[in-house]
C-alpha cells in the first residue's frame, strides 16, 4: 500500500488550514452570513393546483386545468373530527388518489446545478413525475424524502411536475398494504401535508440522498475536565480534487468558538471531522437548554461550494432501572405528554405558527418531556423540542399489528419498517433533545385479543429493528410501548411478553378507563417492575376522555363507558387526581406521559360529545379550551401561580346540592358564593374542595382568590340552577 510522505501530509495539512482560514474570514459577523454559500432553495408553496381522483392516470393529468382547484401548501384534502353527534359536510375522510400539479420554468433555474426536489411529508404513498417521466417512489407518511431531477428538467422551457399521494386505507389488495402502520388510533391523512422546496447544489455537495437526512451526523459529549468534544461525519457527493472540509461551532450568540478543517479525496464519501471546545455549556432541558449550531462546509480554493448546519447540544443521558432518568450528572424526574400533528379543520396541514402554539401550551402546562407518538413529526416540531428543552421519545410508525391474518410480516412490510426507522434516525440524529427511538406502539393488541393468530408475532420484527437502530445510532437506546402484558382482561394463551425486545419499556396503561380500578395502577407497576428488576419502566399512556358538556357530581362513582358516551370531564379530572400520586411515587420509572395533551382525530371513535375524536387530550383539538385536568397538572409541574375552578362549564344545574373543586399550587384558596364567604380552604396536593354546598334558584357565582407573595390571583365562574 502506498503511504503519503511527511511532505506530501504537511501540504495536505497546509491547504486544509489554508482553507479553514478562508472559510472562516466573512462569518466573524454571525451565522447567518453564510448565505453565500453554493447551496440554494425555491420554495414550492404556491402554484399547486389539486385532484383527487382514483382513475386519473399520469398520461390523462396533462396540461388542462379542468377540475382542479388550486391550493398551497402545506395540503391535506382530508378533514375529520367533529364536537357533535354525527358527520355532517365538514367531515371528509376520502381515501386514495389526490394529484397535484406544478409547473416549472427551467429558465428561472440557477446553471451548473443539480436540482433536487424535497418533500417533508407525503400521506402516504407518493409518487412524482416530471414532465411525463416517473422521478421517484416513496411510501411512508411521515419521513423527508428527494428526488434528483435534473435530468428530467427542460433548462429552457417550462416543466411540469406531477405527484400523487395515495392514502388509501390498508388492507391485504392494497396499495397500502405493505407500508407501516397497518393500523392505528388515528386517521393517515393524504396530501403533500409539509413544506415542499427544490435544492440547488453544485455537482460537488453534501449528500442528498442519505434517506433524507442532512448528511451531516455530529456525536457530542463532555469530558470530566468540562472539555465539549464533537465527532462528526460528513457524507459527500461528487467529491472532487483540491476540496476542503471546514467545520464551524458557533455558540448561542452566532460567534465562532471551535474549528476544524479536513482534505478531502476526489471521490471520497464520507469525511470524519473533530472539534473540542473548553468549558462547553451543556444542554439541561428544561432548566438550561443551550444549543450550539454546527456548519459544515464544502470549500475549494477559499469558496464554499455547499455548507450544511445542524444544532449541537453537549448532555449526558443515564437511565436506570432503579432510580430513572439522569441529565447531565443529575436526576430529572421526566413527566410529561404525548401529542398528535392534527388540527381541527386543518388535518395534518399545520403551519410553523401551529407546531409554536402546540409546544407553547406543552410547556405552560409545566411538562419537561414529550412523545412524539406515533411516527416521526415534523422537523420543527424537533427544532422547538430542542430549544424549549423538552426530552423527547421519537417514534417509528409501526403501530398494532404486522400483518392482516395468520402471518409474520412481509418481506416488503419488513424493508419499509426498516426504510421508515432509517429516516426516523438519519433525520433526526443531531437533535439533542431526542434520548431514545421508539421502534414500535401496541404491536401486538389484535394478537393479544384473538384478532391474528400466533404466526403474527412481532418479536422476529421488533429484534431486527433493535439492531438497526443500534447499528444506526450507537448513543441512544431503544424503546417501545406495550399494551398489554399483565393488564385484565382475557388474551389469548400464545402472546407472549415484549418487555425486553427494546433497551426501555413504555406501559400504556389505562386503569379505571378500559379496565380495573383506578388504584391499580401503581400495585400494577410494582409488579412488573419486580418481574423485570433490569428494565427501565416508564409508563408510556394513562388518561381518560373529557366531553366540555358532559358532567357528573361524583365522578368516583360513576361507572364509565369508555368506548361511547358520555365522558363527563369531571371524571377525567378524577381519574387524573388518583394516577398522578401513584406514577409521582415510584422513583424507579423513568417518564411518564398523558394521553393525550390535544384531542386528535380517529374514525373509531364515536364518543363523548363528539364523532370522529379521541377526547382524552387536556386540550381541545382546536387549542381553545383547556380542559379542567390541564390545570391540575399546571398546578403540578408548574411554578407559575395557578388557581382554576373546576366544572365551569357545567353552567346549568338541577341539583343545588354541589361541592366546589379547585386547583392550585398556593398553600390555600379563599372561596365565596354569591358573595358570602366560605372561608380560606387549605389546597391538598394541589386539590381544593368545598363540599356540599346549597346553589340558590337561579343566577350563581363563584369566587375564588389566592396570595403569591404580593400577588392575589383571582377566579370566578357562574353558575345558574334550574330545579327540574
Amino acid at each position: 500500500m502506498h503511504r503519503p510522505g511527511l511532505l506530501t501530509m504537511w501540504r495536505l495539512a497546509a491547504l486544509a488550514w489554508a482553507a479553514l482560514l478562508a472559510a472562516c474570514a466573512p462569518l466573524q459577523a454571525g451565522p447567518r452570513s453564510a448565505a453565500a454559500a453554493g447551496r440554494t432553495i425555491t420554495d414550492l408553496a404556491s402554484g399547486w393546483q389539486f385532484r383527487f381522483d382514483d382513475a386519473l392516470s399520469p398520461e390523462t393529468a396533462g396540461p388542462s386545468t379542468a377540475s382542479w382547484d388550486p391550493v398551497t401548501l402545506p395540503h391535506s384534502w382530508n378533514r375529520l373530527g367533529e364536537y357533535r353527534i354525527g358527520r355532517t359536510t365538514a367531515t371528509d375522510n376520502r381515501q386514495g388518489k389526490g394529484w397535484y400539479r406544478r409547473s416549472i420554468d427551467g429558465r428561472t433555474l440557477p446553471r451548473g446545478k443539480r436540482h433536487v426536489i424535497e418533500f417533508e411529508g407525503v400521506g402516504n404513498i407518493a409518487d412524482l413525475w416530471v414532465n411525463g417521466r416517473h422521478a421517484g417512489h416513496h411510501a411512508g407518511a411521515f419521513s423527508r424524502f428527494r428526488f434528483d431531477i435534473t435530468d428530467l428538467l427542460d433548462p429552457d422551457r417550462t416543466n411540469l411536475i406531477l405527484l400523487r399521494a395515495d392514502n388509501s386505507a390498508p388492507a391485504p389488495d392494497s396499495t397500502t398494504r405493505n407500508v407501516i402502520p397497518l393500523l392505528g388510533d388515528f386517521f393517515i391523512h393524504g396530501g403533500i401535508y409539509r413544506p415542499a422546496r427544490l435544492i440547488h447544489v453544485p455537482a460537488s455537495h453534501i449528500a442528498l440522498d442519505d434517506f433524507g437526512g442532512p448528511g451531516v451526523y455530529a456525536d457530542s459529549h463532555v469530558d470530566g475536565d468540562g472539555t465539549g468534544r464533537i465527532s462528526s461525519r460528513v457524507m459527500l457527493t461528487g467529491a472532487a480534487s483540491g476540496q476542503h472540509m471546514v467545520a464551524l461551532l458557533h455558540d448561542a450568540a452566532g460567534r465562532i468558538v471551535a474549528r476544524s478543517a479536513q482534505a478531502v479525496a476526489p471521490g471520497e464519501r464520507q469525511v470524519a471531522l473533530s472539534l473540542a471546545l473548553p468549558a462547553a455549556r451543556r444542554w439541561n432541558g428544561r432548566a438550561d437548554p443551550y444549543l450550539y449550531r454546527l456548519e459544515t462546509r464544502l470549500v475549494t480554493g477559499g469558496r464554499t461550494l455547499d455548507s450544511v448546519t445542524v444544532p449541537i447540544g453537549f448532555r449526558d443521558v443515564r437511565i436506570d432501572a432503579a432510580t430513572g432518568f439522569w441529565l447531565n450528572g443529575r436526576h430529572v424526574a421526566l413527566h410529561g405528554v404525548s401529542r398528535h400533528q392534527d388540527d381541527l379543520g386543518k388535518g395534518w396541514a399545520l403551519s410553523p405558527a401551529d407546531h409554536a402554539r402546540d409546544m407553547a401550551l406543552i410547556a405552560e402546562m409545566g411538562a419537561n418531556t414529550v412523545r412524539f407518538a406515533h411516527y416521526q413529526h415534523a422537523e420543527d416540531w424537533f427544532d422547538l423540542a430542542d430549544r424549549y428543552g423538552m426530552v423527547v421519545w421519537a417514534e417509528a410508525p409501526l403501530v398494532n399489528k404486522i400483518a392482516f391474518g395468520d402471518a409474520p410480516a412481509s418481506p416488503e412490510l419488513v424493508a419499509n419498517a426498516r426504510q421508515q426507522l432509517i429516516e426516523l434516525i438519519r433525520q433526526n440524529y443531531n437533535h439533542p433533545s431526542v434520548v431514545t427511538w421508539g421502534i414500535a406502539n401496541e404491536i401486538d393488541i389484535d394478537l393479544a385479543f384473538g384478532r391474528l393468530g400466533p404466526r403474527a408475532d412481532p418479536r422476529p420484527l421488533l429484534r431486527e429493528l433493535d439492531a438497526l437502530a443500534h447499528a444506526e445510532d450507537r448513543t441512544r437506546p431503544t424503546v417501545l410501548a406495550d399494551c398489554c402484558e399483565g393488564t385484565p382482561g382475557d388474551k389469548v394463551p400464545y402472546l407472549a411478553p415484549l418487555t425486553g425486545q427494546a433497551d426501555l419499556i413504555g406501559y400504556n396503561r389505562y386503569y379505571g378507563w378500559y379496565y380495573g380500578k383506578v388504584d391499580d395502577l401503581g400495585p400494577h407497576l410494582d409488579a412488573m417492575h419486580a418481574r423485570y428488576p433490569g428494565v427501565p419502566i416508564s409508563v408510556s399512556e394513562y388518561g381518560a376522555g373529557a366531553a366540555l358538556s358532559q358532567h357528573v357530581e361524583n365522578p368516583g362513582t360513576w361507572r364509565i363507558n369508555a368506548g361511547g358516551r358520555p365522558h363527563p370531564e369531571e371524571f377525567q379530572s378524577w381519574l387524573h387526581e388518583r394516577s398522578w400520586p401513584q406514577l409521582r411515587a415510584r422513583p424507579y420509572l423513568w417518564a411518564s406521559w398523558i394521553w393525550n395533551m390535544f384531542d386528535f382525530s380517529s374514525r373509531v371513535r364515536q364518543e363523548g360529545d363528539a364523532t370522529d375524536i379521541n377526547d382524552k387530550g387536556l386540550v381541545t383539538f382546536d387549542r381553545k379550551v383547556r380542559k379542567d385536568a390541564f390545570f391540575y397538572y399546571k398546578a403540578q409541574w408548574s411554578d407559575t401561580p395557578v388557581l382554576h375552578i373546576n366544572s365551569r362549564r357545567w353552567r346549568i344545574r338541577t341539583d343545588p346540592l354541589t361541592s366546589i373543586r379547585l386547583y392550585s399550587n398556593a398553600p390555600s384558596v379563599h372561596v365565596a358564593l354569591n358573595g358570602r364567604s366560605l372561608g380560606n380552604v387549605p389546597c391538598i396536593d394541589r386539590v381544593c374542595a368545598v363540599a356540599q354546598i346549597r346553589l340558590a334558584e337561579g343566577a350563581n357565582r363563584v369566587e375564588a382568590s389566592a396570595r403569591f407573595g404580593s400577588r392575589i390571583l383571582r377566579d370566578r365562574v357562574e353558575w345558574t340552577l334550574r330545579p327540574q
